[in-house]
């Protein structure tokens, strides 16, 4: 299944890219330039480069494959609509991943008022983005289980490798919250894998 939104086809390769859709960051402020002219071969570039760590964000915070492939496409059309207002000196994937982030959190905020949250196994995830620093199909289940407010700094410090600052930023919480958060978290993280 092609998960890219509408506008977005292949054009071809692109120079700079690496196997497996990486971009150098040459590359990547090439097809940053080439996207906010409007070619579809660098918007291309830029979902390649960057859509198994935007779904992998979206899904680890709302633990839904489909609300998660939503809130990924959702994130990347926003991130095109603001692509002038980014800051090109800086690389694209932390920026495309705090705004899936923060719209997962809006989800798993709303999901829970509602109470239709799901409790999936995260196994998946490791197998559709395989990753040299994937975690392990165990540690991702021990985090699945957490309670949502330390899963999602757990997720965003330690997978997305946000800083305590970003993520107090993300979440609207103060620094000091995110920090017991993380460490209740990683307390009952710890009690887990040591099972």
């Amino acid at each position: 299944m092609d998960a890219r939104p509408e506008a977005i086809r292949w054009a071809g390769p692109v120079r700079g890219a690496r196997p497996g859709g990486a971009l150098t960051p040459r590359a990547e402020r090439a097809a940053v330039r080439g996207a906010l002219r409007g070619e579809v071969g660098a918007l291309d570039a830029l979902f390649a480069a960057h859509w198994p760590a935007a779904y992998r964000a979206a899904y680890l915070i709302v633990r839904d494959a489909h609300a998660a492939e939503d809130i990924a496409q959702e994130g990347f059309v926003a991130a095109v609509r603001a692509l002038d207002r980014f800051d090109r000196s800086r690389p694209v994937g932390p920026w495309l991943r705090t705004i899936v982030a923060r719209r997962a959190i809006d989800a798993t905020r709303a999901r829970a008022l509602r109470r239709e949250v799901e409790d999936s196994a995260l196994e998946h995830v490791a197998s559709a983005t395989p990753s040299p620093l994937a975690p392990e199909p165990e540690l991702l289940a021990a985090i699945a289980a957490l309670p949502d407010d330390q899963r999602i700094v757990v997720v965003l410090r330690h997978l997305l490798e946000l800083t305590p600052s970003e993520i107090a930023a993300v979440v609207g919480v103060p620094r000091g919250t995110v920090n017991s958060r993380l460490r209740r978290g990683l307390d009952t993280l710890s009690r887990e894998v040591d099972r």
